[in-house]
């Protein structure tokens, strides 16, 4: 059976290079009739943390990665923890197997000076005291060349002789990650590795460690790293690159997962459902060409998956993602509170197709539930329309109008518009233009009629009247 693992360190949120990695494992599986893997490699003690851990799990299952092996679910090959392995032995048995055999040995070093070795033993090196020495148990590199074929990049070879020998296991007992990954994929049955070309570098190591433990070689293929825009890897100095930052951001899983496949998917479509399309995915269709990360290209197919939601689902979404980050949200969470769900639901649907990400909703919905009192006017607004000698009349005949009316249809509220189009004698744009600033603060927001139709006509008088005020004062 094809083995698939992703096995992420929980030092940090998790990159969304990671998360593309994680996607073409998990396609492949589920396409095979296979196995997804999930492990943790924890055994840097000094930056590992559980709530990392936790961000791992709540990043992946929200990107609809689910695995079928792992800390939380167990499996036949577990723990999926490495820390856990580690106390269980499994390192120091495989350690042990290669002192037998003469392919590793202990290496001896004070601790005031640690890369300067005083003694190599092939036996446990006695009368050594741990305070000032460390004690560690290094591979012995064999000479002559290590060859492996990688699915994308074919056939790679390396001299052993530029490499030195290497540590296996801290003089802590804890296995360095060369050596506890070969460990681990061997034990649980990786067939197929799939990571970052970064770990190129690693595998000749890695595969040095298989053959002196007699182990099977599993499929290697090393994807392109994820970069940013001036071709370097993506980091933190390019912008939000981990799945929070894009789930605080109000993206959708679908939208980025989208996105994420589009980097080395090689696709006839743009905008679809990864997940959806195992029949479509196949390991010759990765690109092994560079790919670069945009952000707005992201934003775009976001939108087409927000535009594309059922209402019903896009608002239960976008209730979750303000329940989730109200903290982060705090002004907007208030005023929704304000309002009933009806009326939330009546503005959040006219609004659904003017954002691509529920942040973007802010601007758009925030001038709708402020009071009047609280609203503020773009400077923008009150230099180009609110000025103009027109404005004042325009205003007055408005807040007349809308008071003559009950604003309670789409066709009365049009009504009341075409009414001061045709009477006033000015532009279709100034005359939309000046009121919405009015309603609104802004040059840009929702529609004007369903603008007006959420406010209602108290309020829409109210803010009329707070604009001639201004405008007067």
């Amino acid at each position: 059976m094809i083995r698939l693992r992703f096995a992420p360190s929980p030092t940090g949120y998790l990159h969304v290079g990671g998360v593309r990695t994680a996607l073409f494992n998990w396609l492949f599986a589920r396409k095979s009739g296979g196995k997804f893997i999930l492990r943790i490699e924890d055994t840097d003690q000094e930056r590992s943390t559980k709530a990392s851990e936790q961000e791992i799990f709540d990043s992946l299952r929200w990107c609809g990665l689910l695995w079928d092996e792992g800390p939380d679910v167990g499996g036949d090959y577990g723990p999926y923890r490495q820390m856990e392995r580690h106390e269980k032995g499994f390192y120091r048995d495989a350690v042990q197997v290669l002192l037998e055999k003469k392919r590793a040995y202990y290496s001896v070093a004070k601790a005031s000076d640690p890369k300067t070795e005083v003694l190599r033993s092939d036996r446990f090196p006695e009368g050594y005291s741990e305070e000032e020495y460390l004690i560690a148990v290094k591979f012995a590199v064999p000479q002559g060349t290590t060859l492996f074929h990688d699915l994308l990049k074919g056939e790679l070879r390396f001299e052993n002789q530029t490499i030195d020998d290497f540590v296996i296991l801290k003089s802590s007992g804890v296995p360095v990650y060369n050596f506890a990954v070969v460990v681990d994929d061997a034990m649980m049955r990786i067939t197929h590795v799939i990571r970052g070309e970064d770990h190129i570098s690693n595998t000749p190591r890695q595969i040095m460690l298989y053959q002196a433990l007699g182990l099977e070689l599993p499929v290697f293929m090393h994807l392109p790293l994820i970069l940013g825009a001036d071709k370097t890897p993506l980091s933190k100095r390019h912008g939000g690159t981990s799945v929070e930052f894009f789930r605080k951001e109000g993206y959708l899983s679908e939208g980025l997962m989208n996105y994420l496949a589009l980097l080395g998917w090689n696709v006839k479509q743009e905008v679809f459902h990864p997940l959806r399309e195992l029949e479509d995915f196949s390991l010759e269709n990765i690109s092994n060409k560079s790919v670069v990360f945009d952000y707005k290209k992201l934003e775009w197919i976001n939108g087409k998956h927000v535009h594309g939601l059922p209402f019903a689902t896009y608002y239960e979404l976008f209730k979750e993602w303000i329940d989730r980050y109200r903290d982060t949200y705090p002004e907007f969470a208030e005023l929704l509170s304000r309002f009933p769900q009806e009326r939330i639901e009546r503005i959040l649907k006219v609004s659904q197709e003017k954002a691509n990400t529920f942040v973007q909703l802010l601007p758009l919905l925030r001038p709708l539930l402020v009071s009047a009192d609280e609203l503020l006017f773009e400077e923008k607004w009150v230099d180009k329309y609110l000025k103009k000698p027109e404005a004042p009349a325009l205003l007055e005949r408005s807040e007349k109008k809308f008071s003559e009316n009950s604003l309670d249809s789409y066709d009365e509220i049009k009504s009341v518009f075409d009414r001061l189009i045709e009477e006033s004698g000015l532009s279709t744009n100034q005359i939309y233009q000046t009121l919405r600033g009015a309603l609104t603060g802004s040059l840009v927001s929702l529609g004007l009629i369903e603008t007006v139709d959420f406010l209602g006509r108290d309020e829409v008088v109210r803010r009329i009247r707070n604009a001639l005020g201004r405008l007067r004062a």
